[in-house]
């Protein structure tokens, strides 16, 4: 019964990103909505996070799964992609040379500013 409060709660969440994303003329995904409600829920402790730390973790464990039908989508556009492989590719090595690039310029601002300290 722990888990289906947890999950309801997260769900909520969901919902109401969901209708944020709808109801704001924004290029924002609701995921994203979700993702900073959740934050801002957790750091004002309007939602504890014992509320939810059960079901996070058991989501987290099982994040592998939730890749299962994006990559079916992937394989039945196989053909479409072919076209446009070169240009993916870029994109894919730029990026993560930016996501190294930008999160080792944060790292190192955060042991500056805590001083090295773990």
């Amino acid at each position: 019964m722990k888990y289906l409060k947890q999950l309801a709660i997260v769900l909520i969440v969901s919902l109401l990103a969901e209708l944020m994303a709808y109801l704001i003329p924004l290029p924002v995904a609701a995921s994203v909505y979700g993702l900073v409600l959740m934050l801002i829920g957790l750091i004002t402790h309007i939602i504890p996070l014992r509320l939810v730390e059960d079901v996070g973790d058991f989501l987290v464990e099982n994040m592998g799964i939730m890749f299962v039908p994006p990559t079916v989508g992937i394989i039945a556009c196989v053909d479409e992609l072919k076209q446009m492989w070169i240009p993916l590719l870029v994109a894919g090595i730029f990026t993560t040379f930016l996501i190294m690039i930008i999160t080792g310029l944060v790292t190192q601002a955060l042991i500056k500013k805590t001083g090295g300290e773990s």
